[in-house]
């Protein structure tokens, strides 16, 4: 079935005492607008930073980029949170842009495809691997160590077709790959469970360009014979 995006959210460069950037700025606070925003591929890492027009990365040598263009979380894992924590969560407070309702954004699979609005075409690349201005945004002791364990990380997504989007757009899912690597998968793959490192790289080129080259070593060193 589809889902339907509830809220599109930018953020403005703000400073923050944990972050990588040397300006130490991030773009980590994003407030939902009204839309419409224009989406479309940034440039690669470094050089391009966010997707959606408006909104701010601080630090884009690790954030941002055509394989991190856009962060989707589900408003059903917020809910999670919240209850966890005893406190609301606020539609972007994960530093999301899209804030999704009615899809499993843990179950969305690598390379798989949606179609946001009328023409927003957008590939899942990676799951969020939580850092310390993650952590420190939030104001929660032992986050990072947490939100791992919770095994909900949202998705990135690669921009395919741009397009703008509102909040209330239609989210359709136009292909979805018949591997078994979603981003929960991958994102256990990566942390705490290396026995399925070796099965990532059966999402292949959709992969994150630096998840499909850690892929690769993981396959490839599983393939070497062991020494008896």
């Amino acid at each position: 079935m589809p889902g339907t995006l509830l809220s599109v959210n930018v953020g403005r460069a703000t400073t923050a005492a944990k972050t990588g950037a040397p300006e130490g700025l991030t773009g980590i606070d994003k407030r939902p607008v009204e839309g419409p925003v224009a989406v479309s591929a940034p440039g690669p890492r470094g050089v391009g930073g966010s997707g959606l027009a408006g909104d701010a990365i601080g630090d884009t040598r690790h954030h941002g980029g055509d394989d991190q263009a856009v962060y989707v979380y589900a408003r059903e894992d917020l809910e999670h949170w919240a209850g966890e924590l005893g406190r609301p969560l606020t539609n972007g407070v994960f530093g999301e842009n899209l804030t999704t309702e009615g899809i499993d954004v843990g179950d969305v699979r690598v390379g798989e495809q949606w179609r946001v609005g009328a023409e927003l075409l957008l590939e899942a690349t990676s799951p969020r691997i939580p850092c310390a201005t993650f952590a420190d945004w939030l104001g929660e002791r032992g986050w990072v160590k947490r939100f791992a364990g919770g095994r909900r990380p949202g998705a990135y997504f690669r921009v395919l077709r741009p397009g703008p989007i509102s909040p209330g757009d239609r989210i359709e899912v136009v292909h979805r790959p018949d591997h078994e690597v979603s981003v929960a998968f991958a994102f256990r793959a990566q942390l705490g469970e290396p026995e399925l490192r070796p099965r990532v790289l059966a999402a292949g080129a959709a992969l994150h360009g630096e998840l499909f080259a850690r892929a690769t070593e993981w396959a490839e060193a599983a393939a070497e014979p062991t020494e008896r």
